[in-house]
This record gives C-alpha cells, sequence and structure tokens, in this order.
C-alpha cells in the first residue's frame, strides 16, 4: 500500500498528495519543519521538537495551525495509517497560500500543515554503525540559523560539497575559522573527558539530540562543554561524532582526509548512542523540553 500523506486535515496517496502553486514556501521557502524519529513506536524527543517548532513559528510570525494536543494525535494517526513503527516523521509548516508579494498576506490567511513518514532504519544506519567521513565548507547561511526553517539550499550545497569528496557529511565553518555545525546535524569533539560543542546563539540550530545528550552527560561523569572549535583542533581530538533526529549519534572517523585518533569509533561515541536510545525508550530521564533543557 502506498504512503499516505497528512496535509490540511486529509490522508492522501503519496501521488495525489499537492500544495497549491502559489503556497509561499514554493515561491519564498516561508515555511518551518521538523523531523522527529519514531524509534520501536517511541517517539523520540517529541516534546523537544514540537517545543521548538512552536518557537520557529513564533519567530517568523507564522501561527501554528493547529493545537500541540491535536498535532500529536495527528501524529500517531498518520503512523498508524501507515502501519509502521520504524520510521521519521516530517512536519513542515507553511504560511500558506496567497497572491505572491514580498509581505504577509492576511493573518487570516490558513496555513499549510503537511506530514509525512520517510523511511527510517535506524537499526541499519549505516553512518551510525560504521562511522563516517566529514570534510569542512564555508558557512554560507542566512543568520538566523537557530530557526529550522526549510531554507535549506546552503546545506544541501555543504553536503553535496562533502559527497563529491567521499565524505558522508560537510561540517561548516564560519568567517572566524571556527567549526558551526554539520549540514544537518550539531557537531562535537572530544577530549578526555570533555564533550566539546559550540554554545548555542543564532549561529547554529539547537539541537534535540543535543539537548538530550547534554543532560544525560551529566549521569554519565562527562563535562559537557560549549565552546567554539577550531577544525585544526578538531582533527587533534580523541572523538569526534555528530548528532540528529535520524543520525543519533554518528561517529566521525575523519575529517579533512585527517583520521581521528586511531580512525576507529571510541567508546564515548559508543556509550552517549546506547545511552540515548535507552533514553527513547522510557528508560532513563523524561523526555526534556527544548527551550530550558530541563
Amino acid at each position: 500500500m502506498a504512503k499516505l500523506i497528512y496535509i490540511n486535515g486529509q490522508y492522501l496517496p503519496h501521488h495525489h498528495a499537492a500544495v497549491h502553486v502559489e503556497d509561499r514556501a514554493f515561491l519564498f521557502g516561508d515555511a518551518v519543519y521538523e523531523v522527529i524519529a519514531c524509534i520501536h513506536g517511541h517517539l523520540a524527543d517529541e516534546r523537544a521538537h514540537l517545543d521548538r517548532l512552536e518557537r520557529s513559528c513564533s519567530e517568523l510570525q507564522l501561527h501554528m495551525p493547529v493545537e500541540r494536543e491535536t498535532l500529536r494525535v495527528l501524529m500517531r494517526e498518520l503512523l498508524r495509517k501507515n502501519k509502521t513503527s520504524n520510521s521519521a516523521i516530517y512536519i513542515q509548516i507553511t504560511r500558506g497560500s496567497a497572491k505572491r508579494d514580498f509581505k504577509f498576506p492576511s493573518p487570516d490567511t490558513r496555513p499549510t500543515l503537511m506530514m509525512m513518514t520517510p523511511a527510517f532504519d535506524f537499526e541499519n544506519n549505516q553512518g551510525v554503525l560504521n562511522g563516517i567521513k566529514v570534510k569542512t565548507v564555508h558557512d554560507i547561511r542566512w543568520k538566523r540559523r537557530d530557526v529550522k526553517s526549510i531554507l535549506l539550499l546552503p546545506q544541501s550545497m555543504a553536503k553535496q560539497e562533502a559527497v563529491d569528496a567521499g565524505c558522508g557529511d560537510a561540517w561548516m565553518v564560519d568567517d572566524e575559522g571556527f567549526i558551526t555545525e554539520g549540514s544537518a546535524s550539531n557537531a562535537y569533539i572530544v577530549k578526555g573527558n570533555e564533550i566539546i560543542t559550540r554554545p548555542v546563539t543564532t549561529a547554529i540550530l539547537k539541537g534535540t539530540t543535543r539537548n538530550a545528550l547534554q543532560n544525560l552527560c551529566a549521569g554519565l561523569g562527562y563535562k559537557f562543554t560549549e565552546r567554539k572549535f577550531k577544525p585544526e583542533e578538531a582533527y587533534k581530538a580523541d572523538e569526534a561524532f555528530v548528532t540528529g533526529a535520524t543520525t543519533l549519534v554518528t561517529p566521525v572517523l575523519e575529517i579533512d582526509g585527517h583520521s581521528i585518533k586511531d580512525g576507529k569509533i571510541g567508546d564515548v561515541s559508543k556509550g552517549l548512542l546506547k545511552e540515548y536510545l535507552a533514553y527513547v525508550e522510557g528508560l532513563r530521564m523524561k523526555q526534556v523540553s527544548w527551550e530550558s533543557g530541563l
């Protein structure tokens, strides 16, 4: 059976699902999104993802089309109809369809809510299982990276540059030479018992997986340090990894041709992945909020 797509109150077959040509997502990229991993029927960091979705909408003066609890019901119904307990849930909210004009349309314009459930085989994720190589590229994105908008062309270009170089992902570098984040992930290095990642500002998107790991680290005895670092420091790290909704905790074995330590998956990355999956299954702490992390 073909997968169903949810659009504005309807569950439609994939090949029939469409939005109007004047939808502002199509014309202006005027939309936000979230991706939530569903692992064994558990929605990973659902609370934090929905926190961030509401916050992204608020930053763009974009109205949530339904209440949070209604959205939660719709998400689960889509999973049920698609008969899946292991997938991702992609949620996209646009400002809706209106005559093409740079200014926002009337506030009563109906937003577009679209959801789909792309395949997510987390147990056979080759990046997580085997680690990846990374290439650094110049960060050319807009200055509000804290908003999870669909304006993803720079990230797509960065990812393709990395793939063309035989790498699994790109780490983007700002004008001062510091790593910001991956094309669709947060970036980390490990030095001894210290896990280092860039501080949360408008220069990066604060990840929900990052948020959970920061809270898990305290119980694991790791020091979670938020500071900037350059590629040259990363080359000499004990370990490196990325986190994201569908990348989970993915080890980075090589950066710009430099092997990290012995080029093998390290114990910190392995341990964090194990703890995060236990958290998703409800075996650790309760799901944390996105804003406070508490």
